[in-house]
């Protein structure tokens, strides 16, 4: 009767052991992640919730005028660009639209839509000086260099994150 209580015992210890490893372990938490762009290792990231897009702002360093890139995810957690905003055509910008594509002037910006630009990621310098990158979330606008050291270069893509690579990163949306 004790060998059974006591494998039982090892055996109930076992699964809860086995358990918590998974839920440590097992990337679940969709994400976009910004990372060191040679590495994996995570500076910060957004839980992407119910959320299916982003987007970037940015100010141009030659025109020195608001661009915003939208993006969404992709069924295949590609990143597809559907949408850029901005406000004058120097150095940089699209004059036009590409085959597909929409363009239109509204309220003094230029708008190109209906992009179906995908990445499985897109690499960043987070501005020093005046670029002022900012991610546009649902409710919220998030200064990237809050979380980022600016200058650095990283990687946004878009991965499942398990709890423990959570705690490498700072988590955009809590500061934490």
């Amino acid at each position: 009767m004790r060998i059974v209580k006591r494998k039982k015992r090892i055996l109930v210890i076992l699964l809860l052991i086995s358990c918590a490893l998974i839920i440590l372990f097992i990337p679940w938490r969709q994400s976009l992640v910004f990372s060191y762009e040679d590495t994996d290792d995570i500076l910060a990231f957004m839980p992407m919730g119910n959320e299916n897009g982003f987007k970037m702002q940015y100010t141009h360093s030659i025109h020195l005028t608001s661009v915003v890139e939208s993006y969404k995810i992709t069924g295949d957690n590609m990143i597809r660009q559907y949408e850029l905003e901005y406000e004058d055509f120097a150095v940089g910008m699209p004059a036009d639209a590409a085959k597909g594509e929409k363009f239109e002037v509204k309220d003094g910006k230029y708008r190109i839509k209906n992009m179906k630009r995908d990445f499985p990621y897109y690499d960043l310098r987070v501005g020093k000086v005046r670029a002022n990158h900012t991610l546009i979330g649902i409710d919220e606008k998030y200064a990237l260099t809050n979380y980022i050291e600016p200058g650095t270069w990283v990687r946004v893509q878009i991965k499942k994150l398990s709890f423990i690579q959570q705690l490498e990163g700072v988590n955009i949306l809590n500061g934490k």
